[in-house]
């Protein structure tokens, strides 16, 4: 039964007060006794945030911390986690490592994950432990990791996902006992990727676990209640040979898909980065911003985030988080094409964790607005509150004020959550309330816990004569409830929600709506939701208020900040302006243009170069592979070409491939193709360089078609001299998706052209009908 706001409450009046009081209707409860201490140094009073952080942010500690995740513990801290590695150069390998930070830009190390005391004993000695995944689930975090040897096999690389549970977020974990699901054999021989686990709770309760890489894609199965064995039968969500490192996140009624792509790890010439597709339910189908599915053979996905030509190159594998105003950020990993090996060239790769802010523009996330990676000071998240509120302590010092029934400071004794605040209704229990002003824009956000699972726990907005917004967690209703006046709305809570466990509420009120949000561990999943636009504007500075009516109500990590002001408009995007050479392979070609290792068997003439492909390539060290070059334009230029090329689709017939070319030399070079790999059909934009050795790797992009417009906008770093060339896609010659950003060195003097090859078989011609530079715009 929903409780009116002015009757049985005991409330919290945001703005100046007292740490202990009782209004008389009884003494004040006693503190419960203070848990045991978690196995780190207890916390250190808060100071002043941080208001600005450069990357990376695990620099102070790590020269790598690869594979992020995070989540913000009970007790305020805010916990990173990372796959394992040696975190520095010459250091010990970790099995798996865990940081922590108040601010969300200074982190310190707290140490490993599993030792040989607690490491899972199902795990052949061998096995690797990746990709950690971490949630708060009823009173408890949850790990889940990939497991890439275990013991029941004697074969290597049967990769699987375990799970490990602790009672705080540095542990002692303790392993399930066995794998989440038991590894897949390939249809080929050896196992499927069964790799890189992520959690998503979904509103009705149910749990779901997406797992799986390039070998067999990306997979969705649901968990049993406890969250520890897969049940039913898992449901593919991507494409075989695209994507891995999942997370997802429900907004706005659809459920976001994001994975990362590419080799994560080829040094200095690492393309990985970030893709997303959305859908409707959580099995998919997931579609990107054109409606191109990412479980196609020509492979879709909406770029988040994407190397940009600064220091940071193969950006990906990330976890995405929330800020006290509201704003969400992402940490991923990325590495310095400068400073790309942590000991030895092709060992293990340095690749630090980064943060930058996500933005939603157009229903679809997207870092730092699409300029993709930042380098040098940046504004830091919020992560404190205002109004004197200290926020893993919030009945202390004089951030809030008693006015009716008992606010008391207490002891978490059933978790880690340390200091908290006690709301216990007395006989009187009358809310009379009164706060410091709070902006009108406003997010509020605290844990919160209904120990005797009764009662309710309301935070109301506005007054000051006009009509107050609530927003009520009713434990016997079992409802999130928001209302204003006789407008109500409400949302079930799903049967498995826990009240007695602690929970994340979230309250913002800006651009003239409310949202209230519950979720068990504030990473994009959602146990309820309402949404109400009030009729009657609340005032620009209004109180905020917090209640418990019918049973005690404990509160932490409360924070009262400015809704942040979303980011609704994308970094500009370079434009093609008028061209400056046109070869549109009419009669005989340019004399500008010379062969490289040719000529090729090719057809110039009626508008189209046709160049039957032939298996030869400039990859490694055969340096072979035919190309039509001519010296680059000084300064700024766009360089175009519109190619056909029909490799079907679902076939494997790696890895024809015809486009751009920018060759510095055979073993230095940048190149733009459609390319068949495996059963996809992608756009690859790939680098080869000599640096302490050989090196190749690339960036992905698509969706592909039969005829495809291929761009490469250059450029000059003005502080280094470097060349940029930034990638660009199309379809239809219309609409454009911007990729990767490959550099070379100011001394370089690249030649520009086509190419083609890849493979001989089956028999296919690619088709050039023209190639343009063009100015700069």
């Amino acid at each position: 039964m929903r409780t009116r706001f002015v009757a049985a409450l005991a409330t919290l009046t945001l703005g100046v007060g007292t740490a202990l009081l009782s209004d008389g209707g009884g003494a004040a409860p006693a503190a419960a006794a203070p848990p045991p201490a978690p196995p780190v140094t207890a916390p250190a009073a808060p100071g002043t945030p941080a208001t600005t952080y450069t990357n990376p942010v695990t620099e102070p500690f790590a020269d790598t911390y690869a594979d992020p995740a995070v989540v913000r513990g009970k007790d305020g801290w805010w916990y990173l986690y990372a796959t394992s590695d040696p975190l520095v150069s010459g250091g010990p390998f970790g099995n798996m490592h865990v940081a922590r930070s108040r601010d969300l830009a200074s982190w310190d190390y707290v140490g490993t994950i599993f030792d040989e005391e607690n490491r899972p004993e199902w795990a052949a000695d061998a096995s690797f432990f990746w990709a950690p995944d971490i949630r708060y689930v009823d009173g408890r975090y949850v790990m889940y990791y990939t497991v890439t040897d275990t013991a029941a096999n004697p074969d290597p690389w049967d990769y699987t996902v375990g799970v490990a549970t602790a009672p705080t977020p540095t542990g002692p974990w303790t392993d399930s006992g066995g794998p989440v699901l038991d590894p897949r054999p390939a249809p080929g021989g050896g196992y499927l990727n069964t790799i890189d686990p992520a959690l998503f709770a979904d509103r009705d309760g149910t749990q779901y676990l997406y797992f799986g890489g390039f070998n067999g894609g990306i997979w969705v199965t649901e968990l049993d209640a406890t969250g520890t064995r897969a049940v039913g039968t898992p449901t593919r969500v991507t494409v075989g040979d695209r994507y891995e490192g999942a997370f997802v996140v429900e907004r706005d009624g659809w459920y976001y898909l994001m994975g990362s792509s590419a080799n994560c790890c080829a040094g200095p010439v690492t393309g990985y980065s970030v893709y997303t597709g959305r859908s409707r339910s959580p099995l998919g189908p997931f579609v990107d911003h054109e409606g191109v599915g990412l479980n196609e053979s020509r492979v879709g996905g909406t770029q988040v985030v994407v190397q940009n030509g600064n220091r940071w190159i193969g950006v990906g594998h990330h976890a995405v988080l929330t800020d006290a105003s509201g704003q969400d950020w992402m940490l991923y990993h990325a590495i310095d094409k400068d400073d790309a090996w942590l000991d030895r060239p092709g060992g293990v790769n340095r690749r630090p964790t980064l943060l930058d802010r996500m933005d939603w523009i157009d229903g679809w996330p997207v870092v730092n607005a699409g300029a993709g990676p930042s380098e040098g000071p940046r504004t830091a998240p919020v992560a404190a509150s205002d109004l004197r509120i200290t926020s893993a302590d919030p009945a202390s010092g004089h951030g809030l004020r008693r006015v009716s029934g008992t606010l008391a400071r207490g002891t978490d004794s059933a978790g880690d959550a340390g200091a908290l605040a006690r709301l216990v209704p007395t006989r009187r229990d009358a809310a009379v309330v009164r706060t410091a002003p709070a902006p009108r824009d406003v997010r509020v956000e605290t844990d919160v816990r209904l120990p005797d699972d009764a009662g309710s726990f309301t935070a109301t907005l506005g007054g000051s004569g006009r009509p107050a917004v609530s927003v009520e967690l009713d434990a016997g209703a079992r409802e999130l409830v928001v209302a204003q006046g006789h407008r109500v709305r409400r949302a079930a809570l799903p049967a498995s929600t826990d009240l007695t466990s602690w929970h994340v509420l979230t309250v913002t009120a800006a651009d003239g709506g409310v949202v209230a949000r519950l979720s068990s561990s504030g990473l994009g999943d959602l146990d309820a939701e309402v949404r109400l636009e009030p009729r009657a504007a609340l005032p620009r500075r209004a109180p905020v208020h917090l209640a418990a009516a019918g049973a005690e109500v404990q509160v932490d990590n409360l924070t009262v900040v400015a809704a942040h002001e979303p980011v609704t408009r994308r970094a500009a995007e370079p434009r093609a302006g008028a061209v400056t050479f046109a070869e549109d392979f009419s009669g005989a070609l340019d004399p500008g243009w010379e062969w490289l290792h040719g000529p090729a068997d090719v057809t110039v003439g009626d508008g189209a170069l046709s160049w039957p492909l032939t298996g030869h390539d400039l990859v490694g060290e055969a340096n072979d592979a035919p190309a039509l070059l001519r010296d680059a334009p000084d300064g700024d230029y766009v360089l175009e070409t519109t190619v056909t090329l029909p490799l079907g689709q679902d076939t494997v017939r790696n890895y024809q491939q015809a486009g751009l070319l920018v060759h510095a030399g055979d073993d230095d070079f940048l190149r733009l193709a459609p390319v068949s790999i495996w059963q996809t059909r992608q756009v690859e934009f790939g680098k080869e360089l000599t640096a302490d050795g050989r090196w190749w790797g690339g960036h992905v992009s698509g969706p592909v078609a039969d005829t495809m417009h291929l761009r490469l906008f250059h450029t000059t770093d003005a502080a280094t001299g470097e060349h940029r060339f930034r990638s660009a896609t199309s379809r239809d010659g219309r609409t454009w998706r911007f990729g990767a950003t490959w550099t070379l060195p100011a001394d370089a003097d690249p030649r520009v052209g086509v190419y083609a090859g890849g493979g001989a078989s089956p028999a296919t011609t690619a088709v050039f009908d023209e190639v343009l530079i063009r100015d700069l715009d």
